[in-house]
């Protein structure tokens, strides 16, 4: 009877496993309708998973300085077309290229950025 219940619990028990770390992968919640461009100066690059990000200070039109948050996909993905722990770093004026969150919040979803010496870096393909 045991060896019953033993199989069918074992699979179960794989199925939900399986399922995990597909219910931990998300979208961004962006608004694809429209590119944003923030230019401004790195204050931090955290290099880790599940999304690097950059905080950058960036000054309005008005003077005002804004703190965004800018990131790309997992890192593999950003290692795949160039990136590296030591692409930019605290200081550097850079231009992030992306998607907005849809409610305003003041992070982009990465497409990509322009250094400060112009070269251009992409985060989703080449």
């Amino acid at each position: 009877m045991k060896k019953t219940l033993l199989v069918p619990s074992i699979v179960i028990l794989a199925l939900v496993s399986a399922a995990v770390p597909l219910s931990a992968h998300h979208s961004w919640p962006v608004s694809n309708s429209q590119l944003v461009t923030v230019k401004g100066t790195v204050t931090e690059f955290m290099w880790g998973n599940p999304h690097p990000m950059i905080t950058l200070e960036v000054r309005t039109d008005d003077g005002v300085i804004e703190k965004w948050s800018i990131g790309g996909p997992a890192i593999n993905r950003m290692e795949a077309n160039g990136w590296t722990k030591t692409t930019v770093k605290p200081g550097d004026v850079i231009t992030g290229i992306g998607y907005q969150f849809a409610d305003g919040q003041k992070i982009v979803r990465l497409e990509k950025v322009v250094l400060a010496d112009g070269k251009e870096i992409r985060v989703y393909g080449r």
